[in-house]
């Protein structure tokens, strides 16, 4: 369903909301207003979820350092949503339990255990295993000096096809949903907005009018309000750039790793996708082009350094295997340090009388995006016929419902033998229940189609270009899949041939 390009036969529809970025913010809304029978349109430039939205840390997480700047809301907040998001999509999101080793001439033991008995609380009915204290020196991963911490518990998820599902999602529920679709003008006329579109796949341009329009492009928020001439917001966007880097696996436990820093900053080390360990992020102001962000080598040797000090396996830089930068547009709050910039959201509502209204998102972060979604949706019911209620904290995005891991990988293994486990495995942790549409069609091996690679076959790759939006080969390997990590230039070259082939 989802590899539509703009439909001419809908220039003269009358939308109620535009969204503009197709971050995870932008999809949220549009997918929740969707939902509540609004005729919508979501409008992305890049691909879905091309910048901040899969750079993150890959976690549902409350924010436990959140708690050091008072922000109770926000970490409430996202807590409570850890559990909402467990159940919409469990096929992409699992709990994992922290550790956080204690230093005694940082953090105080009472500081850390009344900040982690907050952390326990402030969720409502909260199902995860509560924090504690333990020993940590009963195993060869850390160095002598860290032998006791506090475990506690947060989760994983990926955040690219959180992103993606619910683009889809929203498509399914009527709305006009294409990335690489670049708005080119919005502008209010006779009550209503008027946006241009340029369709970058086929250099066709459209025009569509909606009675809101939603500025959901993430870093880009203020200069899309400049660009089109709209009357400037209260807010200022400050930029923070977040650094990741990837190595092997430092260690074989399930265990994440939060260390503590000396600039108090601190930094995860998490296991990720069963080989590698993802350690992340840096907090450094950012003045340049959102899209070309990049690590520097200071980031990289911060992060090599920070593991070092509490690891036993010494890393240097040449064990990097991959790394990725992302920008978080944040609510400027003028705190003099960017990693003390609040991760909360903003929405501001330019609604000036017998104007069109413009709602512009400011900030936000990955585990809070349906609750900002549902006040988007809040702020502009008076402007708008909305007569359903919120929808979204019950239902399941795509792959999740119906979705029981067992079940599930034991249907796989009887139906598809001769497919091997480790792709059945990772089949059902992006797809979930949706594995099912996935094998429609084949019932014996040579129907998988060509092999790009051990982990890659013509029927996935088929499915993610009817299915979830592909047109190129940095949106399959990058996004939809991790499968990067793994190919040859060979194999890269491969995909990238059919693909091209595919659209052509």
């Amino acid at each position: 369903m989802s590899k539509t390009r703009l439909n001419t036969a809908n220039h003269d529809q009358l939308l109620d909301i535009i969204v503009v970025g197709g971050g995870i913010n932008g999809v949220g809304i549009a997918n929740d207003a969707a939902g509540r029978g609004l005729k919508v349109g979501l409008y992305e430039a890049q691909d879905f979820a091309g910048a901040t939205s899969s750079a993150s840390s890959k976690l549902i997480h409350g924010g436990l350092r959140y708690l050091e700047q008072y922000q109770f809301r926000l970490v409430s907040e996202a807590l409570s949503e850890r559990e909402i998001l467990l159940k919409k999509a469990p096929h992409i999101a699992y709990p994992m339990r922290f550790r956080l080793p204690y230093q005694s001439q940082l953090r105080p033991k009472w500081m850390l255990r009344a900040g982690l008995f907050l952390y326990d609380h402030l969720g409502k009915q909260s199902t995860f295993e509560k924090s504690h204290y333990t020993p940590l020196n009963n195993n060869d991963v850390l160095q002598p000096p860290f032998s006791h911490g506090f475990e506690y518990s947060d989760c994983w998820v990926d955040d690219a096809r959180l992103v993606i599902l619910n683009a889809i999602q929203a498509q399914q529920l009527g709305a006009e949903v294409s990335n690489y679709c670049r708005v080119e003008k919005a502008q209010r006329e006779n009550g209503l907005w008027m946006v241009q579109l340029t369709d970058l796949r086929s250099g066709e341009q459209h025009q569509r009018y909606a009675k809101t329009l939603v500025n959901a492009t993430g870093p880009w928020v203020s200069q899309f309000i400049a660009d089109n001439h709209i009357e400037p917001p209260p807010y200022d966007v400050r930029m923070v750039k977040g650094s990741h880097i990837i190595v092997e696996r430092l260690h074989q436990e399930p265990y994440a790793y939060m260390i503590q820093n000396d600039d108090d900053r601190i930094i995860f080390v998490i296991p990720y996708l069963d080989n590698y360990s993802l350690i992340g992020t840096t907090d450094i102001e950012y003045h340049g082009d959102p899209r070309t962000v990049s690590i520097d080598s200071s980031e990289k040797q911060y992060l090599i350094d920070a593991c070092n000090r509490y690891f036993r396996s010494t890393l240097t830089t040449q064990e990097i295997i991959a790394d990725f930068s992302g920008v978080r547009p944040l609510c400027d709050d003028r705190k003099s340090s960017a990693q003390n910039v609040t991760r909360d959201y903003v929405l501001h509502l330019d609604c000036a009388e017998n104007q069109a209204p413009l709602l512009s998102i400011f900030g936000g972060k990955l585990t809070t995006y349906r609750k900002l979604a549902e006040s988007a949706l809040e702020k502009l019911a008076p402007l708008l016929t909305i007569t359903q209620p919120p929808w979204t904290a019950t239902t399941p995005l795509s792959g999740g419902n119906e979705f029981q891991w067992d079940a599930n990988e034991k249907e796989l293994s009887l139906l598809y033998p001769y497919i091997e486990q480790a792709i059945r495995t990772r089949w059902l942790r992006a797809y979930g229940s949706m594995t099912r549409k996935l094998l429609t069609n084949v019932s014996t091996k040579e129907d998988l189609g060509l092999r790009f690679s051990h982990q890659l076959y013509q029927v996935e790759v088929d499915f993610l270009i009817e299915s979830e939006f592909v047109y190129t080969i940095d949106d399959l390997v990058l996004r939809r899949t991790k499968l990067y990590l793994e190919l040859t230039n060979e194999e890269r070259s491969n995909i990238r041939d059919y693909i091209e082939h595919k659209m052509s």
